[in-house]
């Protein structure tokens, strides 16, 4: 699968990638706030995607907070993508309760049925895991909003 895939390699180039392709299935772009990438690859035909992370950076905890769930990632994350969900998700977990639990799956839904947009600000992004399938949601906005105080940091 590794032959018919897109492979970028380098932090800046695979977070450009990164944010394209979740842009593209309609997720904010800062969702999955990644550093420190070392590989990105897309296999457009199926959907895959990994990113793996640099090595001397691996001991480091990979967390990123965001107003209401931190997420820690693995050194390699993998995932199928398409519209308005990510799905097989592996190397992401997200804090609840103190205890780390693995998500499984994260998609976009709107909460307004006026809005066919996937990324409308009435929108929620709801995180799956797979412990039973418990998920919990939270407004688009909330992620929207962290992609802006992203971007002014990097400026």
């Amino acid at each position: 699968m590794k032959g018919k895939a897109e492979v970028c390699h380098g932090d800046e180039r695979c977070r450009e990638k990164f944010m394209l392709l979740l842009a593209e299935i309609g997720f904010p772009a800062g969702l999955l706030a990644l550093q420190h990438i070392e590989e990105c690859g897309y296999v457009k035909e199926v959907g895959f995607v990994w990113l793996r992370l640099q090595k001397e950076k691996e001991e480091e905890k990979k967390e990123h907070r965001f107003e209401n769930v931190v997420l820690r990632f693995d050194s390699v994350v993998t995932a199928y993508f398409e519209p308005r969900k990510i799905k097989k998700l592996t190397g992401v977990k997200a804090k609840e309760f103190l205890i780390w639990i693995s998500l499984c799956e994260i998609y976009v839904g709107n909460d307004s049925s006026s809005s066919s947009s996937s990324t409308s600000s009435n929108g929620s992004i709801t995180f799956k895991t797979s412990a039973a399938g418990i998920s919990k949601s939270f407004p688009i906005s909330m992620f929207r909003n962290h992609d802006r105080r992203e971007e002014r940091k990097m400026r």
